[in-house]
């Protein structure tokens, strides 16, 4: 008899349990439906968050700064309990997230850090440094830069993306933290000389403002397969390199002699290019393992408790003083690794990422 009561209690429980979880509703804010990966990232998010029985409002701005802002604000009318929004531009909803710490919302930055304003509670991520770093360390070893010298160097240009996007600072910088000191040795050889961030950006990560600058850089520098020599194109992410690899086919270049390019997302695209040799490799950042991170911390988050987070020393969004330890915001980061057409099979296919038939 006890156990039957033991049992009715925590079917009782459960019920009560799923039926407060019912009532309560997290809003999921995207930048966009155009980049493969946002249209992933919201559809996880949503499933998962539904299975551990939340309501969720899941909206996309268009990459349109006041649509989001927008949105924001009707998830915050209609009563959402917190808000995980991946930013268009990481300074222009101080505003608007202003109000949610009003009415005690808390907000997880998701993927891109939301700066200049105290209202975001946690940051969820992968290491964008590391990133960074793992693209690098690519070009070093693809290359060969260890045992080369600056009277045998490679030729190279950089590509990174939107200036909005705090996360260029950790990718491009931790890609630069490898490659710079063969650069200063001559190693490296940039014709059109630009290195710097601003130089590099990509506006709103496009494919045809990258690919408008690549048939810039060609024309310019005369790169061409028959022309001046061009051995690597530096590129943070997929939709960069695309814009880079269809200004090099336009070019003259094939797979037999195209460049070293580098990439993130491991978009379609992306991984058919890397299959027909005009792509080397991208991150891959399996926003499945993310979206789950998120669920836990909005389930800590929704229960009292503190969301889990495995960094507290990286990233300060302005808000507070940088020499604070404690201005530093509670993030869990997630770990990137790279794919190519040795590994793609198990990356991707074995894992149930994307189906063969996806990468026809």
């Amino acid at each position: 008899m006890k156990k039957i009561i033991a049992i009715l209690l925590a079917v009782v429980t459960l019920s009560t349990v799923a039926f407060a979880k019912a009532k309560l509703k997290v809003g999921v804010s995207m930048p966009t439906k155009d980049l493969q990966r946002w249209n992933q990232d919201g559809a996880n998010m949503k499933a998962q968050l539904e299975k551990a029985g939340y309501q969720v409002d899941l909206q996309y701005a268009a990459n349109d700064i006041p649509t989001q802002v927008s949105q924001i604000e009707n998830m915050i009318t209609s009563k959402c309990k917190v808000l995980v929004i991946a930013s268009i531009d990481g300074s222009s909803l101080s505003n608007v997230l202003a109000t949610a710490k009003k009415k005690k919302i808390p907000v997880i930055a998701y993927d891109r850090l939301i700066m200049d304003t105290d209202a975001v509670s946690y940051y969820a991520t992968f290491d964008n440094y590391k990133v960074g770093t793992i693209q690098g360390d690519y070009l070093v070893d693809a290359l060969n830069l260890k045992t080369r010298t600056k009277s045998d160097p490679v030729y190279m240009e950089f590509f990174t993306g939107d200036p909005g996007d705090n996360n260029i600072n950790f990718f491009f910088g931790g890609a630069m933290d490898v490659l710079k000191p063969y650069m200063d040795k001559g190693v490296i050889v940039c014709r059109s000389g630009q290195t710097e961030k601003a130089q590099c950006a990509t506006l709103n990560w496009s494919t045809e403002e990258a690919q408008k600058r690549m048939e810039n850089l060609i024309t310019s520098n005369k790169y061409g397969p028959k022309g001046t020599k061009l051995d690597a194109v530096y590129c943070s992410n997929d939709t960069t390199a695309i814009g880079v690899t269809n200004a090099l086919l336009s070019a003259g270049y094939t797979a037999a002699n195209f460049p070293i390019v580098t990439g993130q997302d491991c978009d379609v695209v992306s991984v058919k290019n890397m299959l027909k040799g005009t792509q080397a490799m991208s991150i891959f950042k399996d926003t499945r393992t993310l979206a789950s991170k998120v669920v836990e911390m909005v389930d800590a988050i929704l229960q009292g408790k503190k969301a889990p987070v495995n960094d507290t020393k990286t990233y300060n969004n302005n808000s507070k003083n940088p020499k604070d330890s404690k201005s530093f915001i509670p993030s869990y980061l997630c770990e990137p690794v790279f794919g190519t057409k040795d590994n793609y099979k198990a990356l991707l296919i074995d894992s149930g990422y994307y189906t063969e038939a996806q990468l026809k």
